[in-house]
């Protein structure tokens, strides 16, 4: 059974969503529940987002997946994506979620990918009301992720330069200065097929910086002892695996790692077996649909 549903964040803005529940839920009972957050100027109906939700509607799981304000179907200036106001989202969301009917309100769980990761991971940080977090190919620290992804002097300086002219730009007109995705996250040409229909294309450079200002793994090791999962692709692409190797390394007990070496950076859009078990072993153990 799916849902088109609505839902108010801050300032008043009306974000859009799908709440989906398995088909064997009965009337009047409850289930555990995902909140599952698309990546960076993505939206809702990304593979990426709609593939995990599938794959835990199999196993009987509630999920909700949502467009982020400035994404997608949801209210806000289209594009403009601060990691914050996307935290301050996720918790609405998860305000929305616990008052279903179907969902058991200790049993939410957060996942991400990517961008989406990030913002799952500050949000349980901050929030104690998330009960499990699984990360893929998330990133805790936003300036040693651009540092890794505009590599080399003159890629860094371009970078760099971009954030100064912004910000020069704004002062000046009063304005955001707009610039291109792939300016901000480069991603290879192989890999641009995946990118959602109706996905930003443009930002402001005020996104840039609030990425760059991010750091969830200041606020990772909070999560405990609530479980954590960490997947990342070996040889990502596009963010660098030592992100969640640094994420481990700040988080608490109990927290997994796994590094894939058969997949890229879009890891939950590719129909991969290793994940699949990953993931279905892992909540079997820390976050079974029976709530146990």
């Amino acid at each position: 059974m799916e849902y088109k549903i609505k839902f108010e964040s801050s300032k008043g803005l009306k974000l859009t969503g799908t709440v989906t529940v398995p088909d064997d839920l009965q009337t009047g009972k409850k289930r555990p529940g995902f909140i599952v957050l698309h990546g960076f100027g993505s939206n809702s109906n990304a593979s990426n987002t709609v593939s995990p939700c599938r794959m835990l509607n199999d196993w009987g799981y509630v999920t909700l997946r949502f467009d982020m304000r400035g994404c997608g179907n949801s209210e806000g200036d289209f594009g403009r994506i601060i990691c914050l106001e996307q935290v301050d989202d996720a918790r609405h969301a998860l305000s929305y979620f616990l008052s279903r009917p179907e969902v058991l309100t200790d049993c939410v769980g957060l996942m991400g990918s990517s961008f989406g990761a990030a913002v799952a991971l500050y949000t349980a940080g901050i929030d104690k009301r998330p009960a499990a977090v699984v990360s893929s190919v998330g990133w805790g620290n936003g300036e040693t992720k651009f540092r890794a992804q505009h590599s080399g002097s003159k890629a860094w300086k371009r970078f760099a330069d971009m954030l100064l002219a912004g910000a020069e730009h704004k002062e000046r007109t009063g304005e955001s200065l707009m610039v291109s995705r792939y300016d901000i996250v480069p991603i290879p040409e192989p890999l641009r097929e995946h990118l959602a229909t109706k996905s930003v294309m443009e930002f402001p450079v005020e996104t840039a910086q609030s990425m760059f200002d991010f750091k969830a793994e200041e606020v990772v090791g909070n999560i405990a002892p609530r479980p954590l999962l960490l997947l990342h692709a070996a040889r990502d692409s596009v963010c660098p695996a030592e992100q969640s190797i640094e994420l481990f390394k700040h988080a608490g007990d109990p927290t997994e790692l796994h590094l894939l070496a058969d997949s890229d950076h879009f890891l939950l859009a590719e129909d991969n077996i290793r994940v699949r078990e990953i993931l279905k072993g892992w909540l079997d153990r820390y976050f079974p649909v029976d709530g146990r």
